[in-house]
């Protein structure tokens, strides 16, 4: 039984996993459902799906909320048949390395690669035959020319550089394994979140929506962010051009560890754990009636037909709760739109100042911005870094030719033969150049021409 397995492993399963095609299959089938990972909107609740995936009519005839989740393409990226087919797929990388790229390697790199007949010259891409020159003259220009020399009883030579070339594939398909290892590893211990904080409020991390089944470890549990402030940039049109906010890391003692002002593509990292700014609201306003203690008071966000923002709230005018006033704002600009209970535009009023609405002296102390921060942590980041840095260097190397030359002495007769993988025009000019060397050391007449077959 054990011998059986043992057979079919190595006769059967490993070279169906280095097929090649095999591989461009898989790779093309893993690129189809990244992009649905990309495209689909990942990690939302059931009734995003619900709304935005209708049963009737269905995306394309068939792509509803109950096939999405069923599935799993809410969360492509965690399913057991898209790890499976990145299992795979690092499978067929690793058995084709080890059974075509090292082999070949170990192939081209050994030292007993020796030609011992004259006739195995006539074989080769470029060879020639001299009446002139040494095994020991050839070596020195070849040792000149960055070749790797070895000799066998002073008749034989064998000799070749560029071996770097050779070892460029085996670098992208390791450099592949690890990217595919830090996916995965993301994937099971990584996490992503979205918090909505007011300024001058300090939040843990709760509203965690998207995390991967080993990702306790890596949810701040020991340290907590205060939002200092929150901030808006305005055009000179009352566009928004930036959003900022002022974050403290604090530790359980509510000391600062580290404090950093983030905007959009200028994130703060503590712990792999990294925060962006990614939205704002308006999370409420500051309000005196007359003379009373300053009020805050919520805002809500009010939907609009065009698809704008706007947030709200009504604010007591008598203390029976009987008369009021909405505040309705747009921005974070200052300026507020003053509304009565019958939905009358009364007035306009802008931070620090006051209006008289219903008999009393209404004045707007501050509106109260909220910061919408992005929070992931994705361990396996530095190893996907690390694999697409190797990969170009992979890449880089791959493009080094790996040039061979054999020569043997037969008597008064040198055979020369020689071939490339790569830049074969260079090849031949060097490998002429050096004969022609080669004959002028001796002083008489230039070498045979080179034969190209």
């Amino acid at each position: 039984m054990v011998t059986a397995l043992k057979r079919y492993f190595k006769k059967d399963l490993i070279p169906l996993l280095a097929d090649l095609r095999l591989a461009i299959v898989l790779l093309l089938v893993i690129a189809v459902f990244s992009i649905l990972g990309t495209v689909i909107e990942q990690g939302q609740g059931l009734t995003f799906y619900q709304q935005n995936y209708p049963e009737d009519p269905a995306l394309f005839g068939f792509l509803s909320w109950k096939v999405l989740l069923t599935a799993g393409l809410d969360h492509v990226y965690r399913t057991w048949w898209y790890l499976s087919l990145l299992i795979l797929f690092g499978s067929s990388l690793t058995a084709c390395t080890f059974t075509r790229q090292i082999t070949a390697l170990r192939w081209f790199s050994r030292t007993w690669n020796f030609y011992s007949k004259p006739r195995q010259f006539g074989k080769m891409a470029l060879s020639t035959e001299l009446d002139v020159g040494s095994i020991d003259q050839l070596t020195t220009l070849l040792e000149g020319k960055r070749y790797k020399t070895f000799h066998k009883d002073g008749t034989m030579l064998y000799a070749h550089k560029g071996l770097a070339g050779r070892m460029g594939p085996i670098l992208v398909h390791a450099s592949m394994l690890i990217i595919l290892l830090g996916a995965m590893y993301g994937a099971m211990t990584g996490f992503f979140a979205q918090e909505m904080v007011p300024s001058g409020n300090t939040f843990t991390v709760q509203n965690v929506f998207d995390a991967g089944p080993w990702a306790g470890p890596q949810i701040p549990k020991d340290w907590s962010v205060k939002v200092n402030r929150f901030w808006i940039d305005y055009s000179p049109e009352g566009r928004v051009d930036q959003f900022y906010s002022d974050l403290s890391v604090l530790d359980n003692q509510g000391e600062e560890v580290k404090r950093k002002t983030i905007w959009v593509n200028q994130p703060l990292r503590y712990r792999n754990v990294t925060m962006y700014q990614a939205d704002w609201s308006i999370a409420g306003v500051r309000v005196k009636m007359n003379n009373s203690p300053i009020l805050q008071l919520p805002m809500a966000p009010i939907e609009t037909e065009d698809g704008g923002k706007l947030w709200g709230t009504w604010v007591p005018t008598k203390t029976d709760m009987s008369e009021g006033v909405s505040l309705i704002a747009q921005d974070l600009q200052g300026t507020l739109l003053v509304y009565s209970a019958k939905g009358e535009l009364i007035s306009t009023v802008r931070e620090g100042m006051s209006v008289e609405v219903n008999g009393v002296t209404l004045s707007v102390v501050e509106l109260i911005g909220s910061t919408g921060l992005q929070i992931k942590a994705d361990p396996g980041v530095p190893m996907v870094y690390l694999g697409f840095g190797l990969l170009m260097l992979g890449v880089i190397m791959s493009y080094i030719s790996h040039s061979q030359v054999w020569a043997l002495k037969d008597g008064d007769q040198l055979y020369v033969g020689g071939r490339t993988n790569r830049a074969q025009v260079l090849f031949e000019r060097e490998l002429v150049a050096i004969l022609d060397d080669l004959s002028g050391l001796e002083q008489t007449e230039p070498a045979k021409d080179l034969v190209v077959s």
